[in-house]
């Protein structure tokens, strides 16, 4: 008999400390479209833990989706902290497109669908 696993899923610990490791991830990584200008405020963290899947997030989208793409964007200095507010306006879109342009083989549609979240999540 053969006997399928439950698909993974990670526990609210699991998650955190994804989150800590892709923060020391984005941190070391390097930027290619990077502005060395752009620093979390003071008093901040530049950990992203507002959600850890893959769904469709586009433009005019608001939650939780759209601030983690933000705050991933922001680690890698395609947007300014500043503009990390949970909606997906003009300013996040650009930089969406901006990263995809900069990661093929993605296309710079703006669409943040499962290639780009892995793109986000591993490059």
């Amino acid at each position: 008999m053969i006997r399928k696993t439950p698909p993974f899923r990670r526990t609210a610990g699991a998650s955190a400390l994804a989150a800590l490791a892709l923060a020391t991830a984005l941190a070391a990584a390097p930027a290619v479209a990077a502005d060395d200008s752009n620093a979390p405020p003071p008093g901040s963290s530049p950990v992203c833990a507002f959600y850890d899947g893959d769904g469709l997030t586009a433009f005019g989208e608001q939650g939780d989706r759209v601030s983690q793409v933000q705050c991933i964007l922001a680690n890698r200095r395609y947007l300014p902290w500043e503009a990390v507010n949970g909606t997906f306006d003009t300013q996040t879109l650009a930089a969406v497109q901006r990263f995809q342009a900069d990661h093929p083989p993605l296309v710079p549609d703006g669409l943040v669908g499962p290639n780009t979240w892995s793109a986000l999540w591993h490059a």
